[in-house]
């Protein structure tokens, strides 16, 4: 069974993680102004931490976790970190499978979960984790449904190192014998896209319908003068263009790659217009807060075509499963949470 999916897969700490006895050893001193606590006897340097994006710690607690707790089996958002599946803002809990427990239980930020269903376990750079159909299946049970729809699209996504088949993902699911959230999961059966190509993609694409618009067509490729331009979607109705960016595609590591793709970006916008083609543009962070995408959309002349649906737009607020911005501003767990964390 597959279990790595693209450059997204973090399966070593993106800082250093340095134990008690290491810093000891090191003459590292261990104090607030320069050294954050991410669990119990586990440190990293504050200035490589805190300015990490909330996705990028929670990889730093997943893997402070399982250099604790090596034979610690990881799920859920914990798997997805070397999984390379989609994650989004810093997920509140670690997530662990005990295949001998009757019963889930939660010891501080740790939930360690209990199952009937079998699960496939698999060793990716020395950490445990349930494996990636597995995962995909669980996330898609307790996930928003916009997110959980990403987290199919990616693992079905030749483009995204996705290596599974959307029907071997239903198949699966439906074989299970927990009930909970299974509706949930059909809905993401139903919508998942192997074309699909970047979350921010797949978060638009549920946003698009849940607005109303109609439907694009996804991956569309057109040949203007002498170039092949292929675009995220096409509205065909007024055959209009929509763009979903993210930083990524501009290679912000190398600026003069960056500069160098912004160009060609901006040429081959410019060539899309003057062949009659209205365009619209907007990111994750303007999907996720829906007024961007639908200003983008309307000014581009793209027709709703349905009723919106105002509860499934709700549910892009619900961030039950993320720490508080409180709690943001502090990685590591409270001392009381110690005193039984796992």
């Amino acid at each position: 069974m597959p279990h790595l999916l693209s450059d997204r897969a973090v399966t070593s700490s993106p800082v250093s993680l340095i134990t008690t006895s290491e810093a000891r050893m090191l003459g590292v001193p261990l104090v607030p102004s320069t050294m954050r606590r991410i669990r119990r006897g586990i440190y990293v340097r504050r200035a490589e931490f805190d300015h990490l994006p909330p996705w990028t710690k929670y990889a730093v607690r997943v893997h402070a976790f399982a250099r604790l707790h090596p034979d610690a089996i990881l799920c859920l958002e914990s798997a997805a970190v070397p999984h390379g599946l989609p994650g989004f803002g810093e997920t509140a809990d670690i997530h662990v499978f005990d295949p001998e427990r009757l019963r889930s239980r939660r010891f501080g930020d740790v939930f360690v979960h209990a199952s009937h269903e079998p699960r496939e376990v698999l060793r990716i750079d020395g950490v445990l984790v349930t494996g990636i159909r597995e995962t995909v299946i669980d996330l898609s049970r307790v996930l928003p449904p916009a997110r959980a729809l990403a987290v199919a699209d990616s693992a079905i996504s030749p483009a995204q190192g996705g290596l599974l088949s959307l029907d071997e993902l239903r198949t699966n699911a439906e074989t299970q014998t927990n009930r909970r959230g299974r509706n949930r999961s059909r809905w993401v059966w139903d919508r998942a896209e192997g074309q699909s190509e970047s979350p921010g993609e797949s978060i638009s694409r549920a946003v698009i319908a849940w607005c109303g618009f109609e439907a694009p067509e996804l991956q569309h490729v057109f040949r203007y003068e002498g170039c092949e331009d292929r675009v995220d979607f096409y509205f065909r109705g007024n055959r209009a263009i929509g763009e979903s960016d993210g930083w990524g595609k501009y290679a912000l590591e190398d600026p003069a790659e960056g500069a160098r793709i912004l160009r060609e970006e901006k040429l081959r916008e410019e060539r899309l217009r003057r062949n009659q083609h209205p365009f619209a543009r907007w990111d994750l962070a303007g999907a996720q807060k829906v007024n961007p995408l639908v200003r983008a959309l309307e000014s581009a002349g793209v027709q709703r075509v349905r009723a919106a649906q105002p509860e499934m737009l709700a549910t892009l607020r619900d961030h039950t499963r993320e720490k508080p911005r409180a709690q943001r501003m502090n990685a590591a767990p409270s001392r009381s949470q110690t005193t039984r964390s796992a």
